[in-house]
């Protein structure tokens, strides 16, 4: 039997000096996938007709809906009226908070430090507002869960 050593120092310091790609998983591209719909019915709990039409985007797992009451979203916030989220869980929640990381982004570039938004209780009613116009991805944790999404704020001319 031959045994043969092959030295992975040299291999790891290559990679942590940026000399040898690391096998990364792609940044998807900031894109908004807001609809003007019918609510999912698992979101429609306390809406009157059930049926009810308005702006929405579902998260990319599919386990959170972010119903967007004013839209477009603006920044900074208007005076005339707030940037309100309902957020709806279509998974069980514990009532511990939703914990937001919003990111700016262009394309797949990050732009900034992210910005970080908690709504108390967990996902229902909410203003976000964020810093300044752009695309934001949103990460997601509550109750065990997570979920991503991306929003656009729009520059409030004012």
């Amino acid at each position: 039997m031959v045994v043969v050593l092959v030295p992975t120092a040299p291999v790891i310091a290559l990679r942590n000096q940026g000399l040898l790609a690391a096998s990364a998983v792609p940044v998807p591209v900031c894109q908004p996938r807001v609809v003007d719909g019918v609510i999912p019915s698992w979101a429609q709990a306390g809406f009157h007709p059930p049926d009810r039409r308005m702006p929405y985007e579902i998260g990319a797992q599919g386990h959170i809906a972010a119903l967007l009451w004013a839209y477009p979203l603006l920044a900074p916030p208007p005076t005339t009226h707030n940037n309100k989220i309902l957020w709806v869980s279509e998974v069980s929640t514990s009532g511990a908070p939703l914990i937001i990381s919003a990111q700016r982004m262009i394309g797949s570039d990050p732009i900034g430090q992210p910005t970080r938004r908690t709504v108390a209780g967990g996902p229902g009613p909410s203003i976000i507002n964020l810093p300044v116009a752009g695309c934001w991805r949103l990460e997601l944790r509550w109750s065990g869960h997570r979920d991503t999404l991306d929003l656009d704020y729009l520059r409030n001319p004012r």
